[in-house]
Order: structure tokens, then C-alpha cells, then sequence
């Protein structure tokens, strides 16, 4: 393929006709060694930068997405076909934050036994699925969330999920400090001197 200007068009148009992220990987698939994909990617996020669509990575992949300010302009009322349980939510804040984890594992957390389909819902809206067996009697499947589970709720990676203390400020969490500090993945390791 010759040319920047033209590969800039052929990546654009590639993600823009995309219904799912796409990865850097299969965009150079379609270059081959004629491109450096990420320089290309970065030169058109530099270019949608403040306009009405951006071009951001979500769930591993780059998709255009609505310009996070105009979020209220565009809000329409609409009755949402997925509403999930408390359990269901309570669920997959579980998985994501402990993944991999088997369903002992999900309850012993919980303190209650999860009710009939509550995975089964989850894995219905593509945001959970199992990934190989834990290596105890009974050999009981791992759960993980998905890459739509990710792009669902804008992030690219599990590191951007929140912290305690973002949760703790959004009212979202009421439990003491010592609670917490057992089950925060992003708490920080005790140095080497404690």
C-alpha cells in the first residue's frame, strides 16, 4: 500500500466500518510490514482529538466512540432490555476484580449461594465467560470477563477498573478501610522493609 495519506484513509475506514474494537494486530495484518499501525493510530486519535467522535482503545482494541462530553447531548430515554440483578452485579464486580474465579469462590465472597442463571445472564450480555479449570477436586471452572465487558464499560484494560478510594468518593462503597484492603487488586504490596 503506498502512501501515509492513503493508509491513514484505509485504517479510518477500517475502524470506522468495524462494529467491534479492532485490535493493532489485525490492522497490520493488512499492511504487513508497509505500516507502523501504531503511529498511524495515534497521527488519527491526534486528529479526532475534541471532535464530536474520538478514536480510544476500549477492550484491548481502537474504536471510535462519542466524545465523552457530548454524552448528555445525545441521551435518549430508552428502556434497557438487560437489567441485571443485584446478585448479577454484585457477580461480575466479583469476577472483575478476582478473575480468574470459580464459583466457590464467588460465593465465598458473596456469603450467599449464587441464585439459578446468575452467570448464565451474565454470559447471555457477553460479559463473562469461563477460561479453563481451576487445579482442585472437582477441577471447577475459572471466570473471567470478556472483551465486550470491557468495551461495555469504557475501558481498555482491568487496570483501569476503579480503586477502593475512587469507589469510596463516588458513593458507592461504605465499608471500613481494614475490609477492604483484603480484597482492593490495585492495594498497594507491603514493601520489603515491613
Amino acid at each position: 500500500m503506498s502512501g501515509r495519506a492513503e493508509q491513514l484513509r484505509v485504517v479510518e475506514a477500517l475502524l470506522f466500518s468495524a462494529a467491534e474494537p479492532v485490535s493493532e494486530e489485525a490492522l497490520a495484518l493488512r499492511f504487513g510490514d508497509d505500516a507502523d499501525v501504531p503511529a498511524l493510530l495515534a497521527e488519527l486519535a491526534a486528529f479526532y482529538e475534541g471532535r464530536g467522535v474520538n478514536l480510544v482503545r476500549r477492550g484491548g482494541g481502537w474504536v471510535f466512540a462519542t466524545a465523552p462530553d457530548l454524552a448528555v447531548a445525545l441521551r435518549q430515554e430508552r428502556s434497557v432490555a438487560r437489567n441485571l440483578s443485584r446478585a448479577a452485579v454484585e457477580t461480575l464486580a466479583i469476577i472483575a476484580y478476582h478473575q480468574p474465579i470459580t464459583r466457590a469462590e464467588i460465593e465465598a465472597i458473596r456469603g450467599v449461594a449464587l441464585g439459578r442463571g446468575t452467570l448464565d445472564r451474565l454470559m447471555e450480555a457477553g460479559w463473562v465467560r469461563p477460561k479453563g479449570r481451576r487445579e482442585a477436586p472437582g477441577r471447577p471452572l475459572n471466570w473471567v470477563t470478556t472483551p465486550d465487558f470491557l468495551n461495555h464499560f469504557g475501558l481498555d484494560n482491568l487496570a483501569e477498573l476503579p480503586g477502593v478510594e475512587e469507589l469510596r468518593a463516588a458513593g458507592l462503597l461504605e465499608i471500613g478501610p481494614t475490609v477492604l484492603a483484603d480484597h482492593d487488586p490495585r492495594a498497594a504490596e507491603p514493601s520489603a522493609d515491613e
